[in-house]
């Protein structure tokens, strides 16, 4: 079985004391204590954000390791990948985590895991690099669509209610016909794909959403159903 699951925001990076969504993708592997890789690329390996995996997923029941490009702790990155069951992709800068991932061949590598039933996951970047297209600021101030890996038909915007100009800018670009019509999530929201059907949508806050935008002559959003996992 193949999964993806996209969170459009929230996470450790972003909830550092609300595990809902984090605690949701480790479950997802059916391992009592499943191997959870973090790839930072996105972030340039940032050593701050590496540590502050390691420090919410030292309180799980779960077995952490990171992989990052500028220190490489293999020269068999392939085995080292295959060896996980969840890979979980930090966010930062979408273009450069392609660039990168294209020069060290690991798009074929987790498009390998992913054939083989490994967990894909990931916020922002994270998200929006399983995804055909995505909306990103990659480039500068303004958000502008960006070709990404496609193992998810469609494209995707992550932050659609904590950016201003992520909604407005998303309706452009598929009204525009410079983006595929996709899927939107709030910040605090996970969707998960089994295949590439959305399987379900979790939130970590009470109120955040997910939206499936079309485009039928004119923009159309429509709310998707999401479970919040609080009580």
């Amino acid at each position: 079985m193949r999964q993806i699951i996209g969170l459009g925001g929230g996470g450790f990076s972003m909830e550092p004391e609300n595990p809902l969504l984090d605690l949701y993708v480790l479950q997802q592997s059916r391992k009592a204590t499943p191997s959870i890789c973090f790839l930072p690329t996105a972030s340039g390996d940032a050593e701050n954000y590496i540590n502050r995996f390691y420090d919410a997923f030292n309180q799980h029941n779960c077995k952490p390791s990171h992989l990052s490009l500028f220190k490489p702790p293999t020269r068999d990155l392939e085995d080292f990948i295959l060896s996980k069951d969840i890979i979980y992709v930090g966010g930062g800068n979408t273009k450069n985590l392609l660039i990168l991932w294209q020069e060290w061949g690991l798009n074929q590598m987790l498009k390998k895991a992913w054939d083989q039933g490994v967990v894909l996951a990931g916020i922002s970047a994270g998200s929006i690099c399983w995804f055909e297209e995505g909306v990103t600021d990659s480039y500068g101030d303004e958000l502008e669509p960006i070709e990404a890996l496609g193992f998810l038909k469609g494209s995707h915007c992550p932050h659609y209610d904590a950016e201003l100009e992520r909604r407005p800018a998303y309706h452009r670009l598929i009204e525009t016909t410079q983006i595929k019509p996709g899927i939107a999530a709030d910040d605090g929201v996970a969707i998960h794909f089994v295949e590439q059907d959305i399987a379900k949508i979790v939130s970590s806050r009470p109120n955040a959403k997910a939206y499936q935008v079309l485009l039928e002559n004119t923009v159309v959003e429509r709310e998707l159903q999401t479970e919040f996992l609080g009580s």
